[in-house]
């Protein structure tokens, strides 16, 4: 028996060592692959000339898309490309384009790479076709992830799920649906300049890169210590967070964004991790981002704040750019400087920047703002996967309740932007919730000569055409030095506010419906710089219409005060039994009449100045 008690002892403790050991096993495996550098080849699809269908000077592959997103094409030539043959015709995935083939970069001494100026934008996974048709002599062609938009190993994606799924992370992202509309503020030292720096307007600034107030510093190359003056005659009015509180609340926008810290460095609140910031190195000598984040509470509207986590000239050294450049030029890309200080860069290094500011900061921002709605990250540059996943990590672990974007980085954001001033195609298949983020004239930070501001008609027609394609609309204010909107802008803000509030209920906590419009095709915009050069000339008749959605109603959008009989042929006969049509605003129940050719009926009584109605129909069913 005492034998018997020994050996069951010995079977037992042998056991727990191995399973002990197993355990330490898969721990270090899994430590390992999450330590190791990732190889961004992995997403690469290389496709050699010797395994091409060649018809002539055609060749043609099929190959496997794992990942849908942005990508640029290049070719790998050996030697020299010959003038007489250096232009290539693709086609791919609906895609065609033409372009002369020129000599970027040279990878293993001899082998010439060439990218394509033209973007190749997969939308699904799984078999595609391309063909190129050129007379150059190429080894192989690269179908390469744009550079704005990385894919990750997926190692977090698990993680990043379960924390994405939570309930607190859904009951916040449900409140920031039913928003639609918010209010984006850029602010800071810049504002008090106006655009122009040392009497050189910064659309005329001798560098390349982006020409909004906010990028002054990089656009003139400011040195650190010289930009570090501005602070000293920063001093806004006290009045300021109280006054866009009450505009915000005015034009009806559910949710406010503040630049807490941009790319410049300078942060509004009372940072423990830098003196570079309002109450250190100003006259103003308080916190007015807690300010602005009580004005908001006080008047019901949801508080977040915008964080330039991969970008800081003032304290984030090069950005990353030297070690990623080095790793890029050994595969012959090009690593693009945008938004990198590489003139005055700080001493430190990029990880310790990191650490030593930017997971602090935000980390105070998220301590100091118990009821925070939102951090909306930017200037993700060369944030790597697990730097990405980390930032991700720190907010949730300090507020699940708390929304982060898609600037995050990688996919670890809750929801996407479509981009600055973009509105996406209604034809495109977006995987989460999106928003657009816009401009009331044609910059974020205060210019003081950019007098092109965008009408009352023409905010409302950006904001309901992105309700009916199911978004939230991020506008932008850009207040000057001491804190004063822009009289146009806040006037027009207000005029679209006064059809926002009458019309409430076709806007908040709706969704989209299975036609987002009829009448004219989508005027699609695409960026800031797209609607500063063409304009907005659209016109808009009684015949177009947008739709939302909300339990048994759809709402029928027009942007005109046009009265008389309309027809709105997405309601016809078999579309839905119809119980009720009204006019929005008045409550006036209108006579209708629905046929094979739409629904029939007749507006009256709209005022002249009125910026358009909304038809609400209710349906006898969902």
């Amino acid at each position: 028996m005492k034998q018997l008690k020994s050996n069951t002892i010995i079977f037992c403790s042998l056991i727990t060592t191995l399973i002990f050991l197993h355990s330490c096993i898969t721990k270090e495996k899994k430590n390992i692959s999450q330590n190791q550098i990732f190889d961004q080849t992995n997403n690469w699809i290389v496709l050699n000339k010797i395994d091409a269908k060649k018809e002539g000077s055609t060749y043609s592959w099929n190959f496997n898309v794992k990942h849908p997103s942005e990508y640029v094409l290049q070719m790998v030539s050996s030697g020299e490309i010959s003038e007489e043959n250096n232009s290539a015709k693709v086609q791919i995935d609906k895609q065609e384009f033409e372009e002369s083939l020129s000599k970027n970069y040279v990878i293993n001494s001899n082998d010439i790479v060439s990218e394509f100026k033209s973007k190749i934008q997969f939308i699904n996974t799984g078999k595609q076709n391309i063909s190129i048709t050129t007379d150059a002599n190429f080894k192989t062609v690269r179908i390469i992830p744009h550079y704005k938009k990385p894919i990750g190993s997926g190692n977090y994606h698990q993680e990043w799920l379960s924390m994405h799924n939570s309930d607190e992370k859904q009951k916040a992202l449900k409140r920031f649906k039913e928003a639609k509309l918010g209010m984006f503020i850029h602010w800071g030292l810049y504002s008090e300049i106006g655009g122009i720096w040392k009497g050189t307007k910064i659309n005329h600034s001798p560098y390349p890169g982006p020409k909004v107030a906010e990028w002054l510093m990089y656009a003139f190359k400011i040195p650190r210590e010289e930009y570090k003056e501005l602070a000293k005659t920063f001093n806004p009015d006290k009045s300021f967070a109280q006054n866009v509180a009450k505009l915000a609340k005015d034009v009806g926008m559910k949710y406010m964004v503040i630049t807490s810290k941009h790319h410049d460095g300078f942060a509004l609140f009372d940072s423990k991790s830098s003196e570079f910031d309002i109450a250190d190195a100003t006259p103003y000598k308080a916190d007015i981002i807690k300010e602005l984040y009580d004005a908001c509470l006080k008047e019901g509207i949801d508080f977040g704040v915008y964080y330039s986590h991969g970008n800081d000239w003032m304290d984030g050294a090069d950005g990353n750019y030297a070690n990623v450049k080095k790793v890029n030029d050994s595969l012959g890309i090009y690593t693009h400087p945008t938004g990198k200080n590489l003139w005055d860069p700080s001493k430190n290094t990029h990880k310790e920047y990191l650490h030593n500011k930017a997971y602090p900061q935000v980390k105070e921002l998220l301590n100091l703002l118990p009821e925070l709605h939102l951090i909306w990250f930017d200037g993700t540059g060369f944030i790597t996967e697990e730097q990405a996943f980390q930032f991700y990590k720190l907010v949730y672990d300090t507020n699940p309740n708390v929304v982060v974007n898609r600037r995050v980085g990688y996919a670890f954001g809750d929801y996407l932007d479509a981009g600055d001033n973009k509105i996406p195609s209604a034809s495109e298949k977006l995987e989460k919730y999106w928003e657009t983020c816009g401009t009331t004239n044609n910059s974020w930070g205060y210019k003081s000569y950019d007098k092109d501001w965008k009408s009352p008609k023409e905010l409302l027609y950006y904001f309901v055409d992105i309700l009916s394609k199911g978004g939230n609309y991020l506008l932008n204010i850009g207040p000057d030095g001491k804190g004063n909107v822009p009289e146009t802008s806040a006037q027009n803000l207000r005029e679209m506010g006064k059809w926002i509030h009458q019309n409430a209920d076709a806007v908040y906590g709706t969704s989209r419906w299975k036609t987002p419009n009829e009448g004219q095709e989508e005027t699609l915009l695409d960026g800031t710089g797209h609607r500063a050069a063409k304009g907005f000339e659209r016109k808009f008749t009684s015949k177009d219409f947008w739709f939302t959605t909300k339990e048994n109603k759809v709402y029928a959008i027009s942007l005109t005060n046009t009265e008389g009989d309309i027809l709105i042929k997405s309601l016809k006969k078999g579309e839905g039994d119809i119980e009720q049509v009204k006019l929005l605003g008045n409550g006036k129940i209108l006579k209708w009449n629905q046929n094979k050719n739409g629904l029939k009926t007749t507006v009256i009584g709209l005022p002249k100045n009125a910026l358009g109605y909304v038809i609400e129909v209710t349906l006898k069913n969902n």
